[in-house]
């Protein structure tokens, strides 16, 4: 399938590669609110990974699953393998939602999903392309695409529109 095809998909007919290398369907996400983050582990955001952690706790129980696609195309600021990433994210930040493989987010390899959430969330002046690492997209319970978040926008600053997302979608 053609990527431009990959993106007119739904959400929950995309599938991303688990950090472990299998498949996850995100048709298991079905009926959650999710914050899809690239993230990267040298960057200066990477302190964020806390705010992302703190957030997924505070509303997983509701419903919020977050979701992180480490990502190399900024500054080299992710360079190490899916087994490395996951052991820092887990043992600097003690982060419990899930981290999947090492994506790329723009271009022609851009990961289906990326492709998906910036053909529905432009950025600024409408622009597809994520600008930096820790770029959000607040996803509702039916898959659409409530916002988009920019890099400085601290996980913190979330929670009023996840708690609207989390009660009404």
């Amino acid at each position: 399938m053609n990527k431009s095809a990959q993106a007119a998909l739904p959400l929950y007919d995309l599938q991303v590669r688990t950090a472990e290398g299998g498949v996850q369907d995100l048709g298991a996400y079905r009926g959650h609110v999710l914050l899809i983050v690239n993230v990267a582990s040298g960057c200066g955001f990477t302190p964020q990974y806390m705010g992302l952690e703190q957030l997924h706790r505070r509303y997983r129980e509701q419903g919020l699953v977050v979701l992180g696609f480490p990502c190399n195309q900024f500054g080299g600021q992710e360079p190490a393998a899916d087994a490395e990433i996951q052991a820092f994210c887990r043992q600097r930040y003690d982060v419990t939602f899930p981290v999947f493989a090492k994506i790329e987010v723009n271009g022609a390899h851009a990961d289906p999903l990326f492709q998906w959430l910036t053909a529905r969330a432009p950025g600024l002046f409408g622009t597809r392309a994520i600008k930096w690492n820790f770029t959000k997209f607040l996803v509702g319970r039916a898959g659409q695409v409530l916002g988009r978040y920019a890099p400085r926008t601290r996980p913190e600053a979330l929670a009023r529109p996840l708690t609207r997302a989390l009660r009404s979608s």
